[in-house]
Parts: C-alpha cells; structure tokens; sequence
C-alpha cells in the first residue's frame, strides 16, 4: 500500500497538473435583495468540523413545509455569485433553497483562507445536509442537491452516499482529475509543470509556517501563473461576477497544493452509486475540463438525464444559457420532488 501511494505521489509529482474552475472570490458584502412577494431570504450559520459556516435559506411564500434544494458554489466560489439567481427562480417555484459558503470562504470561518480542497468541501457539504435536516421549516425528506463545476462533482459523491437525496443537477461539472490530468498534459505541458512546482512549494512551506504559498485563481493566458487561464475565462469571469478586475484581485488566490489534491479527486467513480434521477448539464466548448466528461460520467448512472448546450464553462450562469437551464431545472427538481 505505501509502495501504491509513493507512486502515485511521484507521478502527480512530475505530471500532475491544476484544472481548477470556476469563480474566484472577490471580497464583498453580502448585500443582495433578501425577499420578494414571492419568497423570503433568512441568514443562517451551521458548523463543520468546529467552525461557523454561513448560508442563506429561501423560504417561498405560502407554503407550507415545501421541498428543499442544497446549493453551493465550486472551485473558489462565494454564495452571491449568481446563485442567488438560480435560488430565487426555484423559491418563486415553491421549493425552499439552502445556499452556503465553504469554511474559509466569505464570511465563512476557517483557515486557511481560500483553501479548495475537496475533502473538506465533502465535508461541508455533510455538514450543510444534516443541518439542513433539523430545520422544522422545510420538508427535507424531499431534499434535492444542486451544484455546478467543482460542486457538480461534489453533488454526485453526496448523492451516492446519501440514499434519502431525492434528486440532483450538476451543472458542467467537474468529473475526473486523472483524465482532467491527462488532458492538460496533451495540451499543455508547460503549463502542467508550472503547476507542478507550485504545488510542490506550498506542499514544503505550509508544514512549517502559518503561512501558504498561493496561486492565481483566475488570469490570461501570458500572465503569471493562474489555475484557470484560458482565452475565455477572465471575461468570462467579469460577466459571471459583475464586479471590476481590480476588485476581483483582491482575494484572486488559493494554496497550491489544489494542484495534487485534484489530481486524485474523481467523483465519477462514484456515479453508478446514485440511484435518485440526476440532471447533467455539458458545455460543448468547455476549455477547462474535457468537455465529454459529463457525458462520460452521465453514462454510468442508473437515472440521468444529459443534456449539452454550445456554450463555454462560464456562459451557463448568464445571459440566454442561463434563461433556458434554469428553467429545465426548476422543471426537473419540481417534478422529482413533489
């Protein structure tokens, strides 16, 4: 078993490269619109592993004990980011949605600040569902799960080891970090050994320091370095966040070591233990990920529905792409859970 594990580490060591995705974390308040005729917006906070983590439930108006969806962002993702969009189309709808930040994101606690690791993300996610459990407001024995990018990964290794969950969508998702691996290795291999030695610096700094050692979230091709820099993402990124690049800046950094953990992350292997109907969402001009994955990882389940649309990694959130899937979604988790 050592000898397995020391290979593996040598191979991550030399090849293993970042494919990181979604939404950096600007810093920003929390200042969006809490109700509507239609719904209301109540703060809330639960614990993981001993620190307070913060969330928002929405609550449609008139109804009683309603369905719930659990939500959260992906890789590097705060809740203001266009969830609330997605939250207040499926409240109107009247279900209930829980929408919470990791530990280290926001005004979540945690340290290090920033720190993608999908462990601890599982871990939130536990934390998030048996909380969500003890609310006398909702009907969680109809809960559904809701994730996109690195969370879409997330929802499926949740679902799989959570019999109850009623129904899932995971939207672009991130499905397998070896072939993700592989993938920026083909394409990019100077690229794959940046990230390589940036991993292995943070590996060797943060066991003996308060301090780690950081990487871009998010850039342009050119710049310095940054886990996710394709042609489409800083634009991409602008359009999703609404907010200017100097601002964006300000906490556009995460631990490098993300570089080996995602390596090893690989939620579809978890695919064909879920057995509630799952919605998957593919982007057909996705340049972060290989874009068959979702189709790859949809194949394997026992009751999902795939769906693709010529869109980028970051276009479902806006726009047109953003019109049509929220309401194939609000259409498929209504159905599921009532």
């Amino acid at each position: 078993m050592f000898k397995h594990r020391y290979f593996i580490f040598l191979f991550l060591l030399l090849f293993s490269v970042s494919c990181a995705w979604a939404e950096a974390i600007p810093a920003r308040e929390n200042t969006l619109p809490q109700s509507s005729s239609q719904f209301t917006r109540v703060d809330k906070t639960f614990v993981s592993q001993g620190d307070k983590l913060k969330a928002w439930l929405y609550l449609p108006v008139g109804i009683s004990n309603p369905p719930v969806v659990v939500m959260a962002h992906g890789f590097g993702g705060q809740r203001w980011m266009r969830l609330p969009a997605y939250a207040e189309h499926f409240a109107k709808m009247g279900m209930a949605v829980f929408v919470f930040d990791y530990r280290g994101f926001n005004d979540s606690e945690g340290k290090p600040r920033n720190y993608v690791n999908p462990e601890r993300h599982l871990q939130d996610w536990d934390a998030a569902i048996a909380y969500v459990k003890t609310l006398d407001v909702v009907d969680s024995r109809r809960m559904a799960l809701w994730g996109t990018s690195f969370s879409g990964g997330h929802v499926i290794v949740e679902a799989a080891k959570n019999p109850e969950i009623r129904a899932v969508v995971s939207q672009v998702p991130f499905t397998d970090g070896m072939s993700t691996m592989w993938y920026y290795i083909k394409t990019d291999p100077l690229f794959a050994m940046k990230g390589t030695y940036h991993a292995l610096a943070d590996l060797f700094v943060s066991p003996f320091t308060d301090h780690r050692h950081n990487v871009r979230i998010a850039g342009r091709p050119g710049e310095a370095f940054a886990m996710m820099s394709k042609q489409d993402t800083m634009a991409g990124l602008m359009n999703l966040t609404g907010i200017d690049e100097k601002e964006f800046e300000k906490d556009n950094f995460c631990p490098g070591n993300i570089v080996f953990t995602l390596g090893l992350y690989r939620p579809i292997s978890k695919a064909a233990e879920v057995a509630c109907p799952t919605l998957i969402i593919g982007a057909e001009t996705d340049s972060l990920f290989p874009p068959t994955g979702p189709k790859k990882m949809a194949d394997k389940m026992k009751n999902a529905k795939y769906i693709s649309m010529p869109m980028n990694h970051f276009e479902p959130y806006v726009g047109e792409p953003f019109e049509k899937l929220v309401r194939v979604m609000g259409d498929f988790l209504k159905s599921n859970l009532n």
